[in-house]
């Protein structure tokens, strides 16, 4: 048996086939490095021998807080080469949230970029199982320091491993509570890339790919990663926090065919391109969106200043990546689209039964890029991980022609008059009229203790005030409904967000 090693496939491979002087990634911001597949082949040939040195075993976990630079592939690919789990952390929690994760995790290393170290200094030698720090970049501290470490490491051969077993692990968004360790295996990584890489995405190796969502997070990790590495293309990485204008500047710069984002992203760009702040030049041939269910409006927005169509898709981090998607040249905006090939969808209500075409249940996907299980949390394994199935949490609606439209998380949905009312639904209407950029709805109990929708919109810029509740009200009701309009509107400045775009509707709540 050939070595299943994810490695082996995504990085050892290109040089056998003569891609070792291509870039793998180049770097958008911060020193604007790059680094072949050449040399991150070699890199994280090093990783082997600076775990060796420092004592760091097989099957061991190691914590990845770092930015999006050339340093997260070597550790990434490294770490899987010796057989050591990497856990690739948010870059954008708190340091209470930091140590739940350590703690949790066990990790006995954390490899941490400097700009990100000041936030879990606090935690160094108070948490047992944390052996070591190393910093990526800066000077002013006391840790090991990682470009130095990696310097004085021979190289050591990859290890053989099988494709069931564990690899690295992701911890969940954290949308509806505490995050959960998300364990995956070797070969969950070829079979996302086999899947929709290859036959929705189309990923070629003459391909420049710029993704917005961040290593850490599922989406990113497969846009920026494992996809483009698949083929041999390459991959622009920014550091910091992906603003319209920075995003326009990438987009323009480095001539990306494919671009990756969030919903939230794509309105804050049509609201940048409509107001003349900023022109997108390049011409690219796949734009993708994730994260949330993607507003229809968004969508022929995007499409109308770019001519590029987004293929809206739904992934988790459980599931490592997209499984229901819109495909190029069959996009339905305000669907999700159909199941990724090599997927299999069902719908279910509340005691499992199977729901038909016109009717809303929760979505069950089975795919081979399942995660195992949940770290220490068995109860929560077993209810949403059930046999081949994996319950995606999300509410779903199947039309007559077989594309599923979304219609909110399980526990957002709530029933007004007996129906069942979709926060979504509710958000994508208001978001039609012109003066509204972003809208998020839960349930609020009126003075007959009834739930009825609540909104909380945000403005576009220069957005008149007057009259403008009793039209947003008077919008939705024309749009979808006499009974879903929003009760209350409240005019906020933002919404609570996940780091990866999700808006937290429970923050909004009470």
């Amino acid at each position: 048996m050939s070595n299943q090693n994810a490695a082996a496939y995504f990085v050892d491979r290109h040089l056998a086939e003569g891609r070792a002087e291509k870039s793998a990634f180049i770097e958008a911001d911060g020193q604007k490095r790059s680094i072949t597949y050449g040399g991150l082949a070699a890199q994280s040939d090093r990783m082997a021998a600076l775990y060796a040195r420092h004592g760091i075993r097989r099957e061991e976990r190691v914590a990845m807080l770092v930015l999006d630079t050339i340093e997260f592939p070597v550790i990434f690919w490294g770490s899987l080469k010796a057989g050591v789990v990497p856990i690739a952390i948010n870059t954008l929690l708190a340091t209470d949230v930091y140590e739940t994760i350590l703690r949790d995790s066990r990790a006995t290393v954390l490899f941490v970029s400097a700009a990100l170290l000041d936030v879990v200094v606090p935690l160094a030698g108070k948490i047992e199982t944390l052996q070591r720090i190393f910093v990526i970049g800066g000077k002013d501290h006391s840790h090991a320091d990682f470009a130095a470490e990696l310097e004085q490491s021979e190289a050591l051969p990859m290890l053989e491993a099988s494709a069931d077993e564990s690899a690295f692990w992701l911890y969940s968004s954290g949308s509806t509570g505490q995050p959960k360790g998300v364990r995956h295996v070797h070969g969950s990584l070829k079979f996302t890339a086999d899947t929709y890489g290859a036959q929705v995405l189309g990923i070629k190796e003459e391909d420049v790919v710029y993704s917005a969502a961040k290593f850490f997070f599922a989406y990113g990790l497969g846009n920026a990663m494992s996809f483009p590495m698949s083929v041999g293309a390459t991959t622009v990485i920014l550091s910091g926090r992906p603003t319209p204008g920075g995003v326009i500047d990438i987009l323009n710069t480095h001539k990306p065919t494919v671009f990756c984002g969030v919903p939230t992203l794509y309105a804050a760009l049509n609201a940048t391109l409509e107001t003349g702040r900023g022109e997108i030049t390049t011409k690219l041939r796949r734009c993708i969106s994730a994260g949330e269910a993607l507003p229809a409006e968004v969508g022929k927005g995007w499409e109308s200043h770019t001519g590029c169509e987004i293929l809206d898709g739904v992934g988790s981090t459980e599931m490592l990546h997209i499984f229901l998607s819109n495909r190029p040249g069959e996009v339905a905006y305000g669907t999700s689209g159909v199941a990724v090939p090599g997927y299999k969808l069902r719908l279910v209500d509340e005691s499992g039964e199977a729901v038909g075409a016109g009717e809303i249940g929760e979505l069950l996907v089975n795919g081979n890029s399942a995660a195992s299980d949940y770290w220490n949390q068995r109860d929560k394994s077993r209810a949403t991980f059930e046999g081949v199935w994996t319950r995606t949490g999300d509410k779903y609606e199947m039309r007559e022609d077989g594309r599923y439209v979304y219609c909110g998380r399980t526990d957002d949905m709530f029933k007004v008059s007996g129906i069942w009312v979709s926060p979504f639904e509710v958000e994508q209407a208001l978001i039609t009229h012109p003066s509204v950029l972003e809208a998020a709805v839960v349930p609020a109990r009126d003075e007959e203790d009834l739930e009825k929708p609540k909104a909380f919109v945000v403005l576009k810029e220069g957005a008149a005030m007057d009259g403008l509740e009793e039209q947003l009200k008077e919008h939705v009701k024309q749009s979808i409904g006499k009974w879903k309009y929003p009760r209350w509107i409240v005019v906020a400045d933002d919404l609570p967000k996940t780091a990866t775009g999700k808006i937290q509707r429970f923050k909004l709540r009470g």
